[in-house]
């Protein structure tokens, strides 16, 4: 993962751990004083939310430990691969598109973040300047032009 993503990894963490848990454990607290917790619907939402919180505290805890941290701007290559900038021409619809390849758990589209293990991350991998990546969608075929790598 990019240093970038670990960051905020840890930043929801840290989150999860400082603001929401005590948050949590405070609601419960006052839900139980509300009496019968059999039918005490607060008291039930917030025992649900515990322990969402809980397994993504684990999740992320699992997550960090065993992440491999690769800093994008110390790789200096002339082919796209983990933490490139890659701008690209769609050949069909003559529109250019900027993607990231990053890690799954940093992938956001709306952004330009794409998985390294989606279809279209998969195709750009290895490929350099001027080659052609091929995506099969279920909608249609796309060819996508290489115009520039970055490493920054």
């Amino acid at each position: 993962m990019t240093p970038d993503g670990y960051q905020k990894l840890k930043a929801e963490l840290n989150r999860l751990l400082k603001v929401d848990r005590p948050k949590n454990i405070k609601d419960i607290s006052e839900a139980r004083g509300h009496g019968d917790l059999s039918e005490n619907a607060e008291y039930h939402a917030a025992k649900e939310r515990q322990s969402f919180i809980e397994g993504r505290i684990q999740d992320l805890k699992t997550k960090l430990a065993l992440a491999e941290v690769i800093d994008p701007s110390k790789i200096n290559q002339s082919k796209v691969a983990f933490g490139a900038t890659v701008k690209v021409l769609d050949i069909e619809a003559d529109e250019e598109y900027v993607f990231m390849l990053v890690g799954t758990d940093e992938a956001d589209v709306k952004n330009g973040k794409i998985s390294i293990n989606s279809p279209v991350g998969r195709s750009l991998l290895g490929k350099e300047i001027g080659d052609t990546a091929i995506i099969k969608a279920p909608a249609r075929t796309m060819e996508y032009e290489i115009l520039e790598i970055n490493f920054e």
